[in-house]
């Protein structure tokens, strides 16, 4: 009954991740990839034009999949920047440190493709709305959680300083989301939602999802690679890096 949390708990010593990660990146790249290839395809040329939008609004499908990942990638570093500084271990820490640029560029890529959908749909590139002002922020905790780390030369110190920046800032990933339902903002509200039936053709909504799971496959492919990364810089006086790199 043992084994199983065994096997797992094994990995969660960055000697025992690094060859895993090594291992399961490739198959999240190419996942990512022929994902992004399939979604693109339905998004842009298969979808049909919108009635009211026009073409214009086929960024969609990288502005919607871009700002969910920017949430669900900062919840996700919290999450491992919260389990290292409860549990002190190591590897919970460096995937957090992993997961901030990923998410970075998800949330600067919502902000870049949202004022490109903007500009002809609101006659402005920018708004101060409660949605966009919000990913902003995200954006400026993403960018102050690896500022923090870099201003900071102890790893350690630097882990649990970015850690409580993580966790203070998840309260503006609930306000993105509801955003559009707490205030009277010019964001149109969610096209897909848990509770009800999508309120888009069904081949618009299987490119959004096909470009949401090909932007989920590349955070992780590109977070375990960094992590790779990362072990390398922080365990490069162990013995077992020698010989992983021999």
């Amino acid at each position: 009954m043992n084994k199983a949390p065994s096997v797992w708990w094994r990995f969660a010593s960055p000697a025992a991740f690094y060859p895993l990660a090594g291992k399961l990146t490739p198959l999240f790249a190419w996942a990512a990839a022929l994902l992004g290839v399939a979604g693109l395809w339905i998004g842009f040329f298969v979808a049909p034009t919108d009635a009211q939008q026009g073409e214009g609004y086929r960024i969609i499908f990288v502005h919607v999949p871009a700002s969910w990942m920017s949430m669900v990638i900062y919840l996700a570093m919290a999450f491992w920047a919260a389990i290292g500084l409860a549990f002190n271990t190591r590897l919970s820490a460096m995937m957090a440190t992993a997961l901030a640029p990923t998410g970075a560029m998800f949330a600067f890529l919502s902000l870049a493709t949202g004022s490109l959908w903007g500009k002809p749909m609101w006659g402005t590139w920018w708004v101060w709305d409660a949605r966009l002002t919000s990913e902003l922020i995200l954006l400026f905790l993403y960018l102050g959680f690896m500022a923090l780390q870099a201003a900071i030369d102890d790893p350690r110190r630097a882990d649990k300083a970015g850690a409580v920046l993580a966790i203070v800032g998840v309260v503006n990933v609930p306000i993105i989301y509801f955003s559009v339902k707490w205030w009277n903002t010019l964001h149109q509200g969610a096209s897909v939602s848990l509770t009800r039936s999508p309120s888009m053709a069904q081949t618009m909504l299987w490119g959004m999802l096909l470009m949401a799971l090909a932007f989920w496959m590349y955070a992780i492919a590109v977070a375990l690679a960094r992590v790779r990364n990362i072990i390398l810089e922080r365990e490069s006086g162990a013995d077992w890096v020698k010989d992983a790199l021999e």
